[in-house]
Order: C-alpha cells, then sequence, then structure tokens
C-alpha cells in the first residue's frame, strides 16, 4: 500500500513557475515508477509526465515538454514536478499516481493516486 499527498500547487501569471512535489509513504518507493496527470473542469484525466523507478527514464505530454520537467529523490521518497512557462491552459487539479513496474506508463493505469492539487495559472 502506498499513499501519495501532493503539495506546491496555487496560484501563478502565465509565464511564471511553480514546483509540485508527491510525498509517498512506504519503504519501497524505489520500485515504483511514477507518473503526473492533470484534469482541468470538464475534461478527462491526462498525462503530464512520468519516470522510472530509478529515475533515468522519462516521458513528456508534447504539450509541457521542454516546460515541465519530472524528477524524484528515491532517499526521500518524493516525487517532483518543476513547471516553467505556464500557461492557462495548465489551470488543472494536479496528481500524481504511482505502479510498481520496470516500465514507464503514459496511460492512467496507475495502482495509487494523491488526492490532488490545484494549478491555477492566470493570464
Amino acid at each position: 500500500q502506498v499513499q501519495l499527498v501532493e503539495s506546491g500547487g496555487g496560484l501563478v501569471q502565465a509565464g511564471g513557475s511553480l514546483s509540485l512535489s508527491c510525498a509517498a509513504s512506504g519503504r519501497t518507493f524505489s520500485s515504483y515508477a511514477m507518473g503526473w496527470f492533470r484534469q482541468a473542469p470538464g475534461k478527462e484525466r491526462e498525462f503530464v509526465a512520468a519516470i522510472s523507478r530509478s529515475g533515468g527514464g522519462t516521458r513528456y505530454a508534447d504539450s509541457v515538454k521542454d516546460r515541465f520537467t519530472i524528477s524524484r529523490d528515491n532517499a526521500k521518497n518524493t516525487v517532483y514536478l518543476q513547471m516553467n512557462s505556464l500557461e492557462p491552459n495548465d489551470t488543472a487539479v494536479y496528481y500524481c499516481a504511482a505502479r510498481q513496474t520496470l516500465l514507464i506508463f503514459t496511460t492512467t493505469d496507475y495502482d495509487y493516486w494523491g488526492q490532488g492539487t490545484q494549478v491555477t495559472v492566470s493570464s
């Protein structure tokens, strides 16, 4: 069982930056691939970024590539999402997710989810 708690959301102007964190419980964090997803009002949850268990592999949605960076610190049981050059279209609730796998998943096929943190980008 893994519990995930996101933090770092907030209100920012377009062009600004935010850094999200997701703290995981348990001793086996390094055995989980991690992902960030987001869901805007009236829209389906969509993939943002994912990282492999070791942190050596990452994947990004085209819409955030070159603006967002996913990273992890297995010693701190935490995964991060650094978001730069934010746009109003990035406004959503951001969720982190975990799956015990060697692979990187860009779909919502994750086993554990956090409660989400709101990111609002004003124009």
